[in-house]
């Protein structure tokens, strides 16, 4: 996108390696080994859902840098080990591990981290302002930004907004899903992820739902806010223009190149 107009909007998926992709996205016979080449040059930005379960060594996310184009981005799924623990205020040694552990080799091309947290999670205020106390600006002297994923209908509050705009932490769109839509921008930034692609629908969204997206992605990028999102809070945090990363992730996964493609069209 011009920024002139706008902040970058970058459109993805979650990962690469799939199996289903391999024919239907990928080409025949495609090496699987250079599948991420493939894919980075198809979309502009894909999220690294490994990482939520197993440390990946450095020399792993360096690979990835040197395999993608010098303008792609990716986004990174924090450890679930982090944010699946009963007290928030004590994953300082965990964070700082992950944040050790490599991250850094993506160099230019670390986007946001997504900080994803179980359905079962409530909002406890001051536990959770703890956490976002320990999310760090920066690592090694590469800017670190951070979005969190939550999914208690408990976060469902102006609270919640004020603390995350207060640190400047992304809230996740999870749009169509049977989690809680919460769509009130909080930060420099915007992270959404569409879960809704189907089965009998070729790009998995229809057109006017591709469209819509698009339009909502274009306003964020533009420094306002989509009139037909739900909001907790009112206002707008300070700053024009924002960055929008948008993916689209499970639903009927084998279509989701597709429709992050199709968002890519609509966008530019």
């Amino acid at each position: 996108m011009d920024k002139k107009r706008g902040g970058t909007i970058r459109v993805g998926i979650g990962g690469w390696a799939y199996e289903p992709w391999r024919g239907s996205f990928y080409p025949e016979k495609h090496p699987q080994k250079r599948e991420l080449e493939y894919a980075s040059r198809k979309l502009t930005s894909i999220e690294i859902n490994s990482t939520y379960y197993s440390p990946q060594k450095p020399a792993t996310f360096a690979r990835w840098h040197e395999e993608t184009p010098d303008d792609f981005v990716f986004s990174v799924k924090a450890p679930r080990y982090v944010t699946n623990r009963r007290i928030l205020a004590d994953a300082g040694a965990t964070i700082e591990r992950f944040l050790a552990g490599g991250l850094t080799e993506l160099k230019h091309k670390l986007g946001p981290i997504n900080w994803q947290f179980m359905p079962g999670k409530a909002f406890d205020a001051a536990d959770f302002e703890a956490f976002l106390r320990l999310l760090p600006r920066e690592v090694d002297g590469l800017a670190l930004r951070h979005a969190v994923e939550v999914r208690h209908d408990s976060f469902q509050t102006p609270e919640f907004i004020a603390l995350a705009r207060q640190y400047e932490v992304a809230v996740v769109v999870g749009a169509d899903s049977g989690h809680p839509l919460i769509a009130d921008v909080t930060a420099p930034f915007v992270y959404a992820r569409l879960m809704g692609t189907r089965q009998g629908v070729d790009l998995g969204y229809p057109a006017a739902a591709l469209e819509l997206w698009a339009r909502r992605a274009k306003t964020w990028a533009q420094g306002a806010a989509p009139d037909d999102l739900p909001r907790l809070a009112p206002g707008l945090p300070r700053g024009g223009k924002r960055d929008v990363y948008v993916y689209v992730i499970g639903g009927n996964k084998v279509v989701n190149p597709l429709a992050a493609m199709s968002l890519i069209e609509r966008v530019a």
